[in-house]
């Protein structure tokens, strides 16, 4: 999928998911999840953990002790589990895609990140990296009663943007996301598709 810049010129504002969208964050949240819940002698395999991108941890720990009939201590288990992130961050890298076009609009388009992690997490990750002085706003799970795949997260971003959502593009790598996307009537580009801008050719001088 091969994108020109004039394609995403229409579009007021960019709202970016964070985790697996500005940053390769998803394979170190698999790590942390699946050891963690090991603790609690819950089995979190790779597949399920992916098709429950975007939802927030406290909502994943309650629906694998249910399903799994375990008692989980549910804000102990969240805090062991960031932990654990954490102590991996310094593995974080970003994506060159995705923060290629927040960095290539700065000053030029309002952009906003909206995930369904934690602002402590999302922070981190942003700040670790570098990135948070592209984005003129944070929307994370603390901050919507409901969460992807309803639309909330997204409304917010536009909201405090001061941008129609119809005006938006969203960029998300999860089946959660795009719902929640399409549901807040924005258009969306799924990064897991492998998208690319195609740049100008640069001027060569004679």
């Amino acid at each position: 999928m091969i994108f020109e810049l004039s394609e995403l010129e229409p579009f007021e504002a960019f709202i970016f998911d964070c985790d697996g969208t500005l940053t390769n964050s998803m394979p170190l949240h698999y790590v942390a999840w699946r050891d963690t819940m090991a603790k609690y002698g819950i089995d979190f395999p790779e597949e399920k953990f992916y098709s429950m991108a975007g939802m927030p941890s406290d909502k994943v720990i309650a629906t694998l002790s249910n399903e799994q009939s375990v008692t989980v201590d549910v804000q102990a288990a969240l805090n062991a589990k960031e932990d654990e992130f954490l102590r991996n961050l310094p593995l974080l890298k970003k994506l060159d895609f995705t923060v290629g076009i927040a960095e290539k609009f700065q000053g030029s388009k309002p952009m906003a990140v909206a995930s369904g992690g934690t602002l402590p997490i999302v922070m981190a990750q942003l700040e670790h990296l570098g990135i948070t002085r592209l984005f003129q706003t944070i929307v994370t799970a603390e901050h919507t009663k409901k969460h992807k795949p309803e639309p909330d997260v997204f409304l917010e971003a536009a909201r405090r943007l001061n941008v129609q959502p119809a005006n938006c593009l969203v960029f998300e790598d999860a089946d959660l996301g795009v719902q929640a996307a399409a549901a807040a009537g924005m258009k969306w580009i799924d990064i897991r598709q492998k998208p690319q801008i195609s740049l100008p050719a640069p001027h060569l001088g004679s």
